[in-house]
C-alpha cells in the first residue's frame, strides 16, 4: 500500500512566499511540501496544499486585512479553514512590500504568543 503523492508547491507561489519572509531578518523556511515559518513553537505563515500563501495575525490586524484586501481566511488543507489565518489574495503577489508589511505583523504577533513545545 502507497501512501498519498506527494506535493509538489507551485515554483511562482513559493517565490512569492520566500520573497515575503525575506523583509524579516533571521526567519527561517520550514517544510518541502508544505512550506511554512514558526517562532517558539507557534507557527504564523504557511503555504497551503491549495499552493496559497496564509498568515495567521491578531484579532485587528485580521480585520484589517480581511477588509482592506477582500480577502477571506486561509485553508491550511482542503476543507480545514484557519480562523486565525487571512488568506493572501493573488492580487497581491507582487506587492512585495505590502506583503513585508504583514507578515512583519504576523511574524510580531506570533513572537509574542505563549511559546509551545516542540517536537524534536
Amino acid at each position: 500500500m502507497t501512501g498519498s503523492p506527494k506535493h509538489i508547491p507551485d515554483p511562482k507561489v513559493r517565490a512569492v512566499f520566500e520573497k515575503m519572509i525575506a523583509g524579516v531578518e533571521g526567519v527561517e523556511l520550514k517544510g518541502d511540501q508544505n512550506p511554512y515559518c514558526s517562532i517558539n513553537g507557534n507557527m504564523y505563515a504557511q503555504m497551503s496544499k491549495l499552493d496559497r500563501i496564509g498568515i495567521r495575525l491578531s484579532k485587528a490586524d485580521l480585520a484589517e486585512f480581511l477588509e482592506t484586501y477582500d480577502a477571506g481566511l486561509h485553508e491550511g488543507y482542503p476543507g480545514f479553514v484557519q480562523k486565525e489565518y487571512a488568506a493572501i489574495p493573488e492580487s497581491l503577489y507582487d506587492d512585495i512590500d505590502t506583503l513585508q508589511a504583514w507578515f512583519q505583523r504576523s511574524h510580531d504577533f506570533a513572537a509574542a504568543l505563549k511559546p509551545k513545545p516542540t517536537r524534536r
